[in-house]
């Protein structure tokens, strides 16, 4: 978060300040991958896209890393009100951030499939790729900061990719039923933008929990949508 007091048990100080040290690290693993997919995204380049596959073990290690100390850090500190939604925010935000990385994964894995890689098909999964990117940023942003302001904004925005999925879906259906011939390639396309839409959602995700750790409250609930 923005700030961590200083407490009179230095070791809960130091466990703290490590957990905040990784998820930093995981928050920003997951964002080279989400980069990095969106470039092999645009560029069909399939070394780079194999490259996001093979990195995504990398995450995982870290999320590991971070729950065991964030258990251990429950266990033996006992940590009471503010300190205790910090670090179950933690524990539940590298949870999420490893789920992203592995949407990242995903969305890479299928780019070899694209083959025609026309522009209607490509160009809308790019924006969206850059959409659910600012998305996660933010809301690594927000985590780093303790801005619940910042988190309520990232909820409001996910709604753009929302909107971007289902016309991405629907121009999906038209085209497939237009021409056979591009079904496959474009259920391709279909499965990375479902990917994308879920990173968007996971980026809410740890907004909420921002939000919790920050104020103690849950995130009111959005009536627009």
């Amino acid at each position: 978060m923005a700030s961590v007091p200083n407490h009179t048990n230095p070791a809960f100080d130091n466990d703290i300040d490590k957990l905040h040290a990784l998820t930093d690290k995981i928050g920003k693993r997951a964002q080279k991958a989400i980069d990095q997919a969106i470039k092999a995204l645009q560029t069909g380049d399939a070394k780079l896209a194999k490259k996001v596959v093979e990195q995504d073990a990398q995450i995982d290690k870290l999320e590991q890393k971070i729950d065991q100390l964030a258990i251990r850090t429950l266990a033996l500190r006992a940590p009471m009100a503010d300190d205790l939604r910090d670090v179950v925010a933690v524990l539940k935000i590298a949870a999420v951030v490893e789920r992203i990385g592995d949407y990242a994964k995903n969305v890479a894995k299928r780019i070899p499939q694209l083959e025609k890689r026309e522009p209607e098909t490509i160009d809308p999964l790019i924006k969206m790729g850059s959409l659910a990117a600012d998305l996660v940023a933010m809301a690594l942003t927000a985590f780093k900061k303790g801005d619940s302001e910042l988190a309520r904004e990232i909820a409001v925005r996910d709604d753009d990719i929302d909107d971007l999925y289902s016309k991405i879906f629907t121009d999906s259906l038209g085209a497939m039923a237009a021409d056979a011939s591009g079904i496959a390639e474009r259920a391709h396309a279909l499965f990375i933008a479902k990917h994308l839409e879920r990173i968007g959602d996971h980026a809410t995700n740890i907004a909420e929990f921002v939000h919790y750790a920050a104020t103690g409250e849950a995130m009111p609930e959005r009536t627009d949508a």
